[in-house]
């Protein structure tokens, strides 16, 4: 058997780093089996879905180094979902309901008052003829329920009925389908929720495992029975913990919050979006990958912890750090001539300043420093400015090697006495105008001695 996998989100928003981290588990968990990734768009709410967003869903996917086997469309499947409604309206597991929301609403109160569950009723199993044209005769139209198999011959005495199945995540899971109201499959105006479709894709896609959200626990339970409903052996489940901000709050696609686009716009190295979002809330430490091929290596869905796993954003910029400090030159060179970094000294000078970074984008301000000097002068003391003075007197002729700052703050030293940060941070000050950054013993060779002259006070 092939494994596979595949990631269904609806187009109605951007992705944020909580689904990436469902397609990463996904993408993964296929790496590691050898197995195949479907991209699905489960895009039934034809109010809600839009093309543009599906298609930032594949470019966000894309770099992230996601690149699926196959992507399908659930509104471009009706008619293979109209069967599966005829096959189970044949089998009396589909029904008709008349009801509103409003008498739902009222029932389920009603239930409460009683010590009941507020679970449906099935009412709608004991409706009349004459009621049914009642109802149509006003107006109503039938949402359509599944019948749970949660009793032995009377539907209306529903009795604990549990469904076993051995999570990927989270071990041995059982839902009673007695504690469930009978789901909806089809709404009053013909369009279909979430449930159905995804079964009947799962099947007809040959998918073999569902690696999801575990806000998907109790649904995994009413999909089995219908999986089996339809003839059908149900694939292996696993449920992810879901990711939070620190203080608790969910993720949303329709707020935008940490969105991949937002994420790649602000700097963020794709493989610190994937480290994160796959190593939070596990047992492995949370480290940069340097690739998809390595974080798999760390992969393990068992690994995952049942509580949520609250991150910190500014753990990205850790990660970035981290990722940007390793990039090699043969890495960064397409991008960095991108930035406007190319010639004879881009190498050098990547080498000399990525241990410097947030992001690969701010290389551009010390390529500029180099190439240009310090945005504004520094200013400097009477003291100090004399200093300068007798230290740019000294500067060493050329040609320079790799050992010119040495050879400079050695005849600093011996003309002025200074040592340490009094001789350096003037220097910094002067040559770069901040007062960190990379060593300027890395610098100088690229600077040169006519554009080291250039910045003396």
């Amino acid at each position: 058997m092939t494994v596979t996998v595949r990631f269904a989100p609806s187009p109605t928003g951007r992705i944020h780093i909580g689904n990436a981290r469902t397609a990463l588990f996904n993408w993964l968990f296929a790496m590691n089996n050898k197995g195949r990734f479907i991209q699905r768009f489960d895009d039934t709410d034809i109010a809600r879905s839009k093309q543009e967003f599906a298609d930032s869903i594949l470019y966000d996917l894309h770099w992230l180094g996601i690149f699926p086997d196959a992507t399908d469309y659930q509104s471009r499947r009706f008619e293979i979902y109209d069967a599966a409604v005829e096959k189970l309206k044949a089998a009396r597991l589909l029904y008709p309901c008349y009801e509103t929301p409003e008498e739902l609403d009222l029932r389920r109160k009603v239930r409460r008052t009683r010590g009941l569950p507020p679970v449906y009723g099935r009412e709608a199993l004991t409706l009349t003829t004459e009621q049914v044209a009642e109802y149509r005769s006003d107006g109503r139209r039938p949402h359509w329920r599944f019948l749970l198999p949660n009793f032995t011959s009377d539907p209306q005495q529903p009795e604990r009925t549990e469904v076993h199945w051995n999570d990927l995540v989270r071990g041995e899971e059982t839902v009673d389908l007695a504690s469930l109201s009978d789901p909806v499959l089809v709404r009053e105006d013909g369009t279909y929720l979430y449930t159905l479709p995804s079964v009947v894709d799962d099947i007809d896609m040959g998918v073999s495992h569902v690696i999801r959200g575990d806000d998907h626990v109790t649904n995994t339970g009413v999909q089995i029975s219908i999986f089996k409903a339809l003839g059908a052996e149900p694939p292996v489940f696993g449920h992810h913990n879901l990711l939070t901000t620190t203080t608790g709050e969910g993720l949303s696609k329709r707020s935008g919050a940490l969105s991949i686009e937002s994420l790649r716009e602000d700097g963020i190295e794709p493989m610190a979006v994937a480290s994160l979002a796959v190593l939070v809330g596990t047992s492995e430490n949370v480290t940069a990958a340097h690739d998809l091929n390595e974080l798999a290596g760390h992969f393990d869905p068992a690994a995952t912890s049942k509580s949520a796993a609250k991150f910190d954003p500014d753990e990205l910029f850790v990660l970035n750090r981290s990722l940007l400090h390793h990039l090699s030159f043969e890495e960064a060179r397409d991008r960095l001539m991108v930035l406007g970094i190319s010639g004879d000294k881009a190498e050098p000078f990547w080498m000399a300043v990525r241990g410097n970074l947030d992001r690969l984008a701010d290389a551009v301000t010390w390529w500029r420093i180099l190439s240009e000097g310090p945005p504004e002068p520094a200013e400097f003391s009477g003291e100090d400015r004399d200093f300068l003075n007798q230290a740019f007197d000294v500067l060493p002729e050329e040609p320079w090697n790799g050992t010119v700052w040495k050879d400079w703050t050695g005849k600093i030293k011996e003309a002025t006495g200074r040592k340490g940060k009094p001789l350096f941070m003037p220097l910094r000050l002067a040559l770069t105008g901040r007062t960190a950054g990379p060593e300027l013993s890395d610098l100088l060779p690229l600077m040169g001695r006519e554009g080291t002259l250039a910045r003396r006070p």
